[in-house]
């Protein structure tokens, strides 16, 4: 109940942000808090299968470059419709998602790290080495996805519509880990030997996962290229996969509102220690310093049960 009430508040705060923000001089912070719920939403996919299914991947910024890209690609052929390029963003990366799942998968421990991360890089190289859709130097797009009666271009408007995505996919995402399936699924993180003598289909249930979570982390790389009008390689590299995965550790594995908690905070003091320093970088390593010995369960984990979802009772035992 104190979970749905915080909820509600916080969606809310969220709703009343950009009507506020002008008569306080924010004007700028709505980019910069739709750039957060995006990067929540890349974040929240991948806790789906590092908290709740124990799959450690470093490449699933693969998945979140490849939801841009098909943005990019699909704009310089002429489709523009969001109606059109958010479902093959999604599609595309949840097949890219599919074919690593399915070989990195029959792998565990380091083995999986490494496949997940190979495919990542290979994608990389690959939209590095073509030209045509600007290389290393990266992609301008010519404009924003269209939508019926909503203007992407017009900055509340786009605010608006990301945070009903946001909203929706966060109470999909709560439906999942509450449903049998994601209950199933943290049975496997805890011990896979065992739910497989119980006749689950260990492999298909974490395949499944893994592709959803692609598909998800595809959609904010779509809204990402919005967002930005830009995209480059570097959405795929695997510091980027890096970030992610720092992201749903400081906020908390396995736990609902973690993701979207690592996101804030990781941003929010980047884009306040660059107004400090250049060297911006040190402060956050030592902050991640600070959770993995003073709250090992992430910062949502301080506050218990208010915020976590089902999976916060768990001892947070991660490994594939």
């Amino acid at each position: 109940m104190r979970t749905t009430i915080w909820t509600v508040v916080l969606l809310a705060a969220l709703a009343v942000f950009p009507l506020v923000a002008p008569a306080l001089g924010l004007d700028f912070y709505i980019s910069f808090v739709r750039r957060v719920l995006i990067y929540a939403l890349a974040a929240t996919s991948l806790n789906l299968i590092l908290g709740y299914g124990g799959m450690v991947a470093l490449g699933h910024a693969a998945f979140f470059g490849a939801g841009a890209y098909a943005v990019g690609i699909l704009a310089m052929s002429g489709i523009t419709s969001a109606l059109i390029v958010w479902p093959v963003a999604m599609l595309l990366a949840g097949v890219l998602a599919a074919i690593t799942g399915a070989i990195s998968l029959r792998t565990r421990g380091v083995y999986f790290i490494m496949i997940t991360l190979a495919f990542a890089q290979m994608l990389f190289y690959i939209f590095i080495s073509l030209r045509q859709y600007g290389g290393e130097d990266g992609l301008n797009l010519p404009g924003y996805s269209t939508l019926p009666g909503i203007d992407l271009s017009h900055d509340v408007s786009f605010y608006y519509l990301v945070l009903l995505l946001f909203a929706l996919l966060m109470w999909g995402f709560s439906r999942v880990v509450s449903s049998r399936f994601g209950t199933a699924l943290q049975g496997i993180r805890e011990n896979e030997s065992r739910m497989e003598s119980m006749g689950y289909p260990v492999y298909r249930i974490k395949l499944a996962a893994f592709t959803l979570s692609g598909a998800a982390a595809g959609l904010a790389g779509a809204l990402l290229a919005n967002h930005n009008l830009f995209i480059s390689p570097s959405l795929m590299h695997w510091t980027q996969s890096a970030n992610l995965l720092i992201m749903v550790l400081v906020g908390g594995i396995g736990l609902r509102w973690g993701g979207v908690a690592g996101a804030v905070v990781m941003l929010t003091l980047e884009e306040v220690l660059r107004l400090w320093t250049e060297y911006w970088h040190l402060p956050l390593g030592v902050l991640l310093l600070c959770v993995v010995f003073g709250a090992p369960r992430g910062l949502v984990g301080l506050f218990g049960p208010l915020f976590g979802g089902r999976a916060a009772a768990q001892s947070g035992k991660v490994g594939s």
